[in-house]
């Protein structure tokens, strides 16, 4: 693999709940620095599926809650009469679950919606220990969490879009109804070393935009657990 890099990326909602990806995230992604794509899931666009695969075409994807099937037609300069035109699409992920390995470490990733209290953390122990990985990426609460626990490392990476979740029970408390904070990370590992860079989109209170990045270091074995 060129690039040790490894996006984490999820609950898109295109177009239902999102209109595209933050312009200024899609400025910072560009081919040739990412090895793979973890995708947790709701990748309900085939424009954004056709994006991801040009950032890196080793594109893992798991299935979510709302994944449907999209397609859409060529747009060709000349189609003759009577010519059908071919549909465009991607494939709708039937995997809940897949483990990859990066150095030592082993890193298993899963939308979330299996996991029973949703993003409970002894659930996605459980989960971590079922799969035997060292990291377990998980989606579907739209928000960017990341913590270790007896040994292994949890992260979940938030809407690439800001999405909210229809799981979220602050949705609409207190007059509140923007959207999340959008968010993805990018993991370097380096044998036992993962290397976690969190970018976020922040709006001050002009409406200026801003990425910030935060980074998070995981060592296996490093607890002692």
């Amino acid at each position: 693999m060129a690039s040790r890099l490894v996006l984490v990326l999820g609950d898109l909602f295109i177009p239902d709940r999102a209109i595209d990806i933050p312009a200024k995230f899609k400025k910072l992604l560009t081919p040739g620095k990412i090895g793979q794509i973890l995708c947790l899931g709701n990748l309900t666009s085939p424009s954004v599926y056709t994006f991801l695969k040009q950032l890196a075409p080793d594109l893992q994807l798991v299935k979510g809650d709302f994944d449907i099937l999209l397609t859409v037609p060529h747009q060709p300069q000349h189609v003759g009469a009577g010519q059908p035109q071919e549909p465009v699409g991607f494939p709708i992920p039937t995997a809940l679950s897949k483990v990859v390995t990066h150095g030592t470490l082993r890193i298993g990733f899963t939308h979330g919606d299996s996991i029973i209290p949703p993003g409970d953390p002894d659930a996605l122990l459980i989960a971590a220990r079922q799969m035997d990985v060292d990291v377990l990426c998980w989606g579907g609460t739209c928000k960017f969490e990341a913590y270790e626990m007896e040994g292994k490392f949890f992260i979940n990476p938030g809407s690439a879009t800001g999405a909210v979740s229809w799981n979220d029970e602050t949705l609409g408390v207190d007059g509140e109804e923007e959207g999340n904070t959008p968010s993805f990370v990018l993991m370097d590992v380096q044998g036992d070393v993962l290397v976690l860079y969190v970018y976020q989109l922040r709006r001050d209170e002009k409406g200026v935009e801003t990425v910030g990045v935060e980074k998070v270091n995981f060592r296996k074995g490093a607890s002692g657990a």
